[in-house]
This record gives C-alpha cells, sequence and structure tokens, in this order.
C-alpha cells in the first residue's frame, strides 16, 4: 500500500490541530525513555530489571517528540520504566524545555518516577526546566512498601526523595499509588493523612490489567465510590472539587477543611475514554494509540529508514486517526495489551 502524501496533512493552525477520528483533541504526549527499572514491584514486574527493548538516544527522542509538539502537543510526559536510570535525563528535559508549543508557550514537562533516586536529581531537574513530577509510591508505611518493591530501605529513600522534590519547588506534587484489594487497600487512610501531612496531592489508581503476572481480576479492583466513603468515614469527609480541564483523567477532592488533595483515577470503574487527549511512544520509538492497544506503528523504524520530517508528521497524524474509541476491559472477549505496562510507558 503506498504511503499517504504530505499533501494529505491539513495545516496546523490554533484552529486546527491533532486530533482523531472521534474528534478528540491530541495534546498530551507520554513517552517512555526506558524500560528499565530498579524496583520489581510484586504486582508490576516478575522479569529482570534489565532493558528488554532496544532504546533511542536522547538525540532521537528529541526529534520525535519535536515532531508532535509541531503538531499541537503541549504536554510531554517522560516515564519508563523508571525514567531517571536512563543517562541524560537532565539534559533531554533542558533541551524539551527549549521547545515552544504552535502558540508560543512553553512545553508543559512532567516526569513519572518511582522516587528512589529523586533526591539527588530533584534539583538539576527544575534547573533544567521540569514542570512537575509525579511519584509512584503504592504505601506509606515501611515495612509494605519493601514487600511491594523488594527492595530493602526503598521507602525512606522515596520519602526523601519526595521532600527534596518538594523544596526544589516542583509542586504540586503529586502521588500515584496504584490499588489492589487484599494487597494494599489497608493504605487508604494513611494516604489521605499523608497528603495532608506532606502537602501532596495523592491520587489513587484503580488496578488495570496491565502487569506482567496477569493477575488481574475485577474483584482486585478497589473502585471510586469505595475509597470516598472510606475516607469520609475514617479519616474526614471529602468535598469534590471541578474538574481543570475535560481531559483530565482525577476526580479531584479536597478535605471538609480544606487542607490536602486527593485524585480519584477510575479508568475500570468510571472510564474517561471519551475525553482522552493522550498518546504513547514507547522507549523502541512505537506509538501506543491507547494504553490496550492491539497494535504499535513504528514511528522509530520509519526515522531510522531515512524518512524526512514531514514524512514522519504525516504518519504520525494518520496513526491518531486510527486511535481507539475507548478501552473494552472487564467485557466479554476483552484482550490485554501486547506488552506489559513497565514497556509501555505511563
Amino acid at each position: 500500500m503506498a504511503a499517504a502524501t504530505v499533501s494529505a496533512i491539513p495545516a496546523v493552525t490554533p484552529h486546527s490541530r491533532l486530533t482523531d477520528s472521534h474528534g478528540r483533541i491530541i495534546h498530551d504526549l507520554r513517552v517512555s525513555i526506558t524500560d528499565r527499572c530498579n524496583y520489581k514491584c510484586v504486582y508490576c514486574r516478575t522479569g529482570e530489571l534489565g532493558a528488554q527493548y532496544p532504546e533511542l538516544t536522547i538525540d532521537e527522542y528529541l526529534r520525535l517528540i519535536g515532531l508532535f509538539v509541531g503538531l499541537g502537543v503541549t504536554k510531554v510526559r517522560l516515564t519508563g520504566g523508571e525514567p531517571l536510570l536512563r543517562h541524560g535525563v537532565v539534559q533531554l528535559v533542558k533541551e524539551l524545555s527549549g521547545l515552544r508549543t504552535l502558540w508560543g508557550q512553553p512545553l508543559d514537562i512532567a516526569v513519572t518516577t518511582n522516587g528512589h533516586l529523586l533526591d539527588s536529581l530533584a534539583g538539576p531537574l527544575k534547573a533544567a526546566g521540569l514542570s512537575r513530577i509525579t511519584v509512584s509510591m503504592d504505601a506509606v508505611d515501611d515495612s509494605t512498601f519493601e514487600r511491594i518493591t523488594r527492595i530493602e530501605g526503598s521507602f525512606q529513600t522515596v520519602l526523601g526523595g519526595i521532600r527534596a522534590a518538594r523544596a526544589a519547588g516542583l509542586t504540586p506534587l503529586k502521588i500515584n499509588c496504584v490499588l489492589l484489594r487484599g494487597f494494599n487497600d489497608d493504605q487508604i487512610e494513611g494516604f489521605a493523612r499523608f497528603a495532608r501531612e506532606e502537602d501532596v496531592v495523592v491520587r489513587f489508581i484503580e488496578f488495570m490489567p496491565l502487569e506482567e503476572g496477569r493477575l488481574w481480576s475485577p474483584e482486585i479492583v478497589v473502585p471510586l465510590k469505595e475509597i470516598v466513603e472510606r475516607i469520609n468515614r475514617r479519616v474526614m469527609p471529602l468535598v469534590e472539587l471541578p474538574a481543570r480541564e475535560s481531559s483530565e483523567t482525577a476526580r479531584r477532592y479536597t478535605f471538609a477543611d480544606g487542607v490536602g488533595e486527593i485524585g480519584i483515577i477510575a479508568p475500570v470503574s468510571q472510564a474517561f475514554c471519551g475525553a482522552c487527549s493522550r498518546v504513547r511512544l514507547t522507549s523502541d520509538g512505537k506509538i501506543r494509540t491507547c494504553l490496550f492497544s492491539q497494535v504499535e506503528h513504528d514511528l522509530y523504524g520509519r526515522m531510522r529508514a531515512g524518512a524526512g520530517d514531514e514524512e514522519l508528521s504525516a504518519y504520525i497524524f494518520r496513526t491518531v486517526q486510527q486511535k481507539e474509541a475507548r478501552h473494552h476491559i472487564g467485557e466479554p472477549g476483552f484482550l490485554k495489551p501486547t506488552r506489559s505496562m513497565v514497556h509501555i510507558g505511563g
């Protein structure tokens, strides 16, 4: 089949942005810069800690990210694996901070990390131009946290990283907790108090079928309604906050006294696919239009074959047009994605 011509791309202006066939504006790019991780969390990773897929060079990531920005992307989140393991991550953030959106504004740059290396890197990342940071943290007591990560001393290391990030001005600082019933759902109340005491935004995430061990079942999911009821009853009543934008994934709450914020991301019980604004680029340069895609689109392969920027932009544009309307978690015939979360990128 002949490739689509560059002339098929309409001019991208403030009135014409990268949009899928369902009318959703795509402005959020998640980029995995490694699938390596220094943790081996029991619900996430069962294989080796080293990279399974080849990684791009920093310059190659910059070129591909720049193409998305040229098509209207305004937010870039660096993920992994553990992105802070990647040599050159501070330089990558610095280079990205020099990019401007189509409307002349600075690019919104964020990182999702397990926090283990954050104590020493928070300051340099902030100085390089990082906008925001999210720390993945699935317990607020030492023993449970270390049982999950399988790394002794990991809780205190991550807590130090969180405090270093806050001191560096990487705020509002978000903490993501994936909840599994019978595993760490006893941490809900502790996390609610942690949000108030540490001045962070704690976000609970419903467990999705993205793990390597293929453990997922509907019974493991702790739904939004239950989380809210438990905090209301055992900590303090929550008051829902308005969404900042239509594509926001979390339902936001504050406490009755206005101190602290909780978010709940509920892709299983209250799917938000209709407002999805994001696509993903894997560490080996493939576009995934949904976490649960069964097909990947090899952008890097085309670049290595010598495709120019216009041809690559045309390929991105065509690929985004194929973005799925929604996921089908829990429905008959649902297929798990072709890769686990650690290889897709958060």
